[in-house]
């Protein structure tokens, strides 16, 4: 097979390599590789498949001005450092919640062509500050085929810069900035360019499930059973779960409680048939979660409403949404098959929490990746992960951890795995083609880190490296 990994930095990348590089306090672009493997045979003709994986990313700063500010991105149309793409007259921005520029990145209108404000490095850090922080959220566009995918880092330099003083007496004179900056690498599954915690800072959970049981739902509704079945066995105690049907009217079929496989009967007994009065299904939920017997004030509060046709009452509907939503719900929707998916995008809390089942099969993975938002929280790939800043991993530690592993660290397609949790086929899964992936990283400063940081400068590149998943293991630790 072969296969070519692109060092990310912006040399190679006028070397028309593709590259990575950094903008500003903070900065980063992206990747593209090109890999080649014996896919299929054709009468006598060998058909090479590739493997096209394209980046998208947003990066952002925070320090002395008080305020998040942005440092790159790409596409970014106009060079301002917001993530930005002009497609047909039209600009969408990452700052606009009304043109959402996620739903329009492709393979197709990803380029190559990176601007990196000058700088070399993915990461370049100076004049940093106790309290500062960064994040890059990096979209990962496999094109063609299924692959395996590997988080890079290296180019890795740091220097005092011009020793202060205090650094004097302290004993700093070769940078010690890696040592005092904190860093998280994690599956950012909402591709919210923030870590989503277990329980929301460790609240307790009380979870709504809302199934539409209308007569449309006759030949899904095995799915449903098996899907929202499978959500409640995630649970666990204090975490609460209530069980909502709906169709020409709604039904408390399962108050909040602990006793799961109450839940999971009530959901096993549901009938297909009438119609869809999703807004007696929402406030329905509603009502249980803010008013019901075992609701506790202060929990997370979160509604998970499925539906595969349009409701008999759009305005209704809606403003039972928004309803839910001012009370503090956050509400997610599964569109199924052919049910109005911009209508069910438009009452969810964001657009990142509307999720598209085109197949009754696909339920079992939408819901998967909702408990894996809601219940388990975002797995985290390098760092501690627990919203404390002692004994995290420092930049440092990761540094030597991926450098160690032959600078490339092996990411899971499901986004469970954390480093050191297997590097096989069997113990990871490869990322699906035609989807955007989501990688987050964080760096800050405590703000109990002394003058030993002043003057330092630090950099380093990171990337990605894939190859198809057909006639390889995924064990891959090193570069060919």
């Amino acid at each position: 097979m072969a296969d070519e990994r692109f060092d990310l930095t912006r040399r190679k990348a006028l070397a028309s390599l593709g590259g990575i590089g950094a903008g500003a306090a903070l900065g980063g672009t992206g990747t593209m590789a090109f890999l080649n493997d014996s896919e299929s045979v054709e009468g006598n003709t060998m058909t090479a498949g590739t493997l096209d994986l394209k980046l998208d990313w947003q990066q952002q700063y925070y320090g002395s001005s008080g305020s998040w500010e942005y440092v790159n991105a790409h596409p970014d149309h106009d060079g301002d450092g917001e993530q930005s793409i002009e497609i047909e007259g039209e600009t969408y921005e990452y700052s606009d919640d009304d043109r959402n520029i996620v739903d329009q990145l492709t393979c197709e209108n990803l380029t190559e062509e990176y601007d990196y404000n000058g700088q070399e490095s993915l990461i370049e850090l100076d004049d940093v500050k106790p309290g500062d922080e960064g994040e890059i959220t990096f979209s990962l566009h496999l094109c063609d085929n299924p692959g395996y995918v590997w988080l890079t880092a290296d180019n890795f330099t740091q220097s005092g810069g011009e020793t202060t003083d205090p650094e004097e007496s302290e004993g700093a004179d070769d940078g010690e900035l890696a040592e005092n900056t904190h860093v998280e690498i994690w599956y950012d599954e909402d591709c919210d360019n923030e870590l989503d915690r277990s329980g929301e800072e460790g609240q307790e959970l009380e979870v709504a499930l809302v199934s539409d049981v209308s007569g449309s739902m006759d030949d899904s509704i095995g799915d449903l059973k098996s899907a929202a079945t499978g959500f409640v066995d995630n649970l666990s105690s204090p975490d609460e779960g209530a069980a909502i049907s709906f169709s020409s009217d709604a039904s408390l079929d399962q108050e909040l409680t602990t006793d799961y496989q109450s839940i999971k009967d009530a959901i096993d007994a549901y009938d297909a048939g009438g119609g869809t009065n999703m807004a007696a299904g929402i406030d329905t939920a509603r009502d249980e979660l803010i008013n019901g017997t075992n609701a506790t004030a202060g929990a997370n509060k979160v509604m998970i409403l499925l539906s595969d046709g349009e409701p008999n009452s759009e305005s209704a509907a809606e403003a039972a949404a928004t309803a839910a939503k001012d009370d503090g719900i956050r509400l997610f929707t599964i569109a199924l098959g052919s049910a109005d998916t911009s209508f069910l995008e438009g009452i969810a809390s964001s657009s990142d929490d509307a999720y598209v089942a085109p197949d009754p099969a696909d339920l079992d993975g939408v819901y998967a990746e909702i408990a894996q938002v809601v219940i388990a929280g975002e797995q985290v790939i390098l760092g501690k992960g627990d919203g404390e800043h002692d004994d995290h991993v420092t930049l440092a530690e990761a540094m030597d951890i991926i450098d160690r592993n032959g600078g490339m660290v092996p990411l899971d397609g499901d986004g469970d795995m954390p480093y050191g949790a297997g590097d096989t086929s069997e113990e990871r899964d490869c990322f699906e083609a035609g989807t955007g992936h989501c990688i987050g990283m964080r760096w800050w400063v405590p703000e109990d880190v002394g003058n030993v940081i002043q003057g330092d400068e630090m950099a380093f590149d990171l990337g990605f490296y894939a190859e198809q998943c057909r006639h390889n293991d995924g064990a891959r630790t090193n570069s060919a």
